[in-house]
């Protein structure tokens, strides 16, 4: 079986590539690795080895939007398995879904290569954006959006204090943040939601990184979980944040939980949403997106979770 690592260069606020020069210097066995170049091209990478039909194994070297398009271009090939190196900022991925620790675990893999199929979730608005953690909208895709596009979080990158930005939108974003109003079509029925903040879809349960915002959620059930967070003081929204970590936040009746195979939500303002950390748009006004599960659709590299699940 062929090793191939995907490596994002400026994952982990830059720091990847320094990462992955120390980490190669560990590798006892034959590989090929590919630079991302630019945001999408990690789909186009992963793609071509799907193409090509050889057995192998892609290791994805870097943060949940680089493990997220590696399976996007992946996603139904029976000749590829997709592994992760954690080499981000959030690495969100790795909570959820097994990581290989080190060189050696990835050699010891290739002796007797198996693998577990794990659910993918998929939000359909025109094109399909396709999400391995979460999609959401609202508060945090937002914050995401501005986070991402901000020349501060470069500057900061460079005295390795990145992280600050995430703190500094998350207050300028909370003080202006105009709630919305949010119609959820699960089954047939149909539920309205006033005052939103976000609304997360979710396939594991951890986003932002590290926060556990979908305790229940699990990666290959077949199902899909929506958390809605509406009708809250900004102060007290504050306070929920800070229970997320633990998972705690569901005792909040502001919080609503439910599960399904696919969800419509419909919007009534152009609000910010991501999938799995990247700004994917916004929503139409009143016009419903569907999310949705396919089942096995990927594999992933998860000999641990394997041995749990017995």
């Amino acid at each position: 079986m062929k090793t191939v690592f995907i490596i994002n260069p400026v994952a982990g606020n830059g720091n990847a590539l320094k990462k992955w020069s120390r980490f190669a210097e560990t590798i006892r066995f034959p590989y090929e690795t590919v630079l991302t170049q630019k945001a999408g091209h990690a789909i186009t990478i992963a793609r071509s080895y799907k193409e090509a039909g050889e057995k192998t194994l892609i290791v994805g070297f870097g943060g949940d939007g680089t493990l997220r398009e590696i399976i996007a271009g992946a996603a139904g090939a029976e000749n590829l398995l997709v592994g992760a190196i954690a080499a981000g900022s959030g690495n969100d991925f790795g909570r959820g879904f097994h990581s290989f620790q080190n060189a050696e675990s990835i050699a010891e893999f290739l002796k007797h290569p198996e693998a577990v199929r794990e659910d993918l979730g998929e939000l359909q608005n025109g094109g399909i954006h396709r999400f391995a953690s979460s999609s959401g909208i609202g508060l945090d895709a937002e914050i995401s959006a501005l986070v991402n596009l901000s020349t501060l979080k470069r500057w900061l990158n460079k005295i390795n204090a990145g992280k600050l930005v995430y703190l500094l939108y998350v207050v300028l974003t909370l003080a202006r943040f105009k709630k919305f109003q949010l119609t959820v079509e699960q089954q047939g029925r149909k539920t309205v939601f006033e005052d939103v903040w976000l609304a997360t879809v979710s396939n594991q349960p951890y986003f932002g990184g590290g926060m556990k915002i979908s305790p229940a959620s699990k990666t290959d059930d077949g199902l899909l979980e929506l958390t809605v967070v509406h009708g809250i003081s900004r102060l007290k929204l504050l306070l929920v944040f800070g229970t997320v970590f633990t998972g705690s936040h569901t005792r909040f009746k502001e919080v609503h939980q439910t599960s399904s195979t696919e969800f419509k939500l419909a919007v009534d303002g152009a609000i910010f949403r991501h999938t799995d950390g990247d700004y994917a748009g916004k929503t139409p006004i009143h016009e419903a997106v569907s999310y949705t599960v396919s089942e096995h659709h990927w594999y992933a590299v998860n000999t641990r979770k394997k041995e749990e699940r017995k």
